[in-house]
Formats: C-alpha cells, sequence, structure tokens
C-alpha cells in the first residue's frame, strides 16, 4: 500500500505582463512554472518568518541582556523551587 502525500491547491489571478516574466525566469531557471512559482513564494515566506523571529535590541538593551547572561541574578524562593521541582522530576 503506497503512502499518500497531502498536498493543498493555490491559484491566482495574474496579468499577461506577469505570466510572461515568470515564465520567462522558469524557463531561465529550468523549473516549471508551478516549480518556480513555488519555490519564490516559500523562499519569500522564510525570509519573512526568519525577520520577524528575530530579536531586536538597542545597545542599551543588550548590553542589559548581556549583563544578565554573565551575571544573572540570585533565584528567588519560587524559582528555587521550581528548579528543585524540576531536578526531581526529571529523575
Amino acid at each position: 500500500m503506497k503512502a499518500e502525500t497531502k498536498t493543498a491547491r493555490v491559484s491566482a489571478r495574474i496579468s499577461p505582463n506577469v505570466y510572461n516574466t515568470l515564465t520567462e525566469a522558469s524557463e531561465i531557471t529550468g523549473s516549471t512554472l508551478n516549480q518556480f512559482i513555488v519555490h519564490a513564494a516559500l523562499e519569500k515566506a522564510q525570509a519573512i518568518i526568519e525577520h520577524e523571529n528575530k530579536i531586536r535590541l538597542n545597545k542599551q538593551s543588550a548590553r542589559h541582556l548581556f549583563e544578565l547572561i554573565e551575571n544573572p541574578p540570585k533565584a528567588n524562593p519560587k524559582l528555587a523551587q521550581a528548579m528543585k521541582q524540576y531536578k526531581q522530576d526529571l529523575k
């Protein structure tokens, strides 16, 4: 029995100029129009997601973050209890 590959369909209405440009680019890259569009859209989507997932800090905030990493504050009682419980749960 073969495993089924699930796919989804996406369609778009585009002008003849856009179609011609995409077709030309797909031919240059040696891919089908569909492959080219999916690849280009996926690259763009990944770049957008990566950009949005970056942590942006100004210099003052970055210095403060690095200071906390290098010299963390003493654990408060609730954190100490949580760490103790976590270590017990690992056993």
